[in-house]
């Protein structure tokens, strides 16, 4: 009876991690709602994984200058930190307010995360900039 139930439990619980990982998304093409809300929250993801990536190197930049000005005068990295803090929270309350169009519908993540990417990927752009050499 133990084996039984065993076995039992085991093709339940191998048949639902089969149906939850479903067919594959197609970002170049979604049929659906849920699709585009799917593929609007994985450019985000995008987005914010290359906004990291620039931001270490930007931080680190920044890190050099203050390293090669006097004590005085230091303060390119705090000024960085201080930046990125207020636009994270501009980009944040900005899509938020985006999001308000369709407010309460299925529509409204997508809205908010398209936003957040296209915010996302000009900041990168701009932390890159500052990253240049001068």
């Amino acid at each position: 009876m133990r084996l039984a139930f065993a076995a039992l439990t085991c093709l339940v619980m191998s048949a639902g991690s089969a149906y939850a990982v479903g067919p594959k998304l197609n970002c170049s093409d979604p049929q659906t709602q849920a699709e585009m809300t799917d593929c609007a929250a994985n450019e985000f993801d995008r987005a914010d994984k290359a906004l990291n990536a620039q931001w270490k190197l930007t931080r680190a930049v920044m890190q050099e200058t203050d390293a090669n000005l006097e004590d005085d005068q230091k303060g390119a990295e705090k000024a960085l930190l201080n930046a990125q803090r207020a636009w994270i929270a501009y980009r944040d309350g900005q899509c938020e307010a985006e999001g308000f169009s369709v407010r309460g519908g299925t529509m409204e993540p997508m809205i908010v995360d398209d936003c957040k990417a296209r915010l996302t990927d000009a900041r990168t752009k701009e932390l890159k900039a500052l990253a240049a050499p001068q």
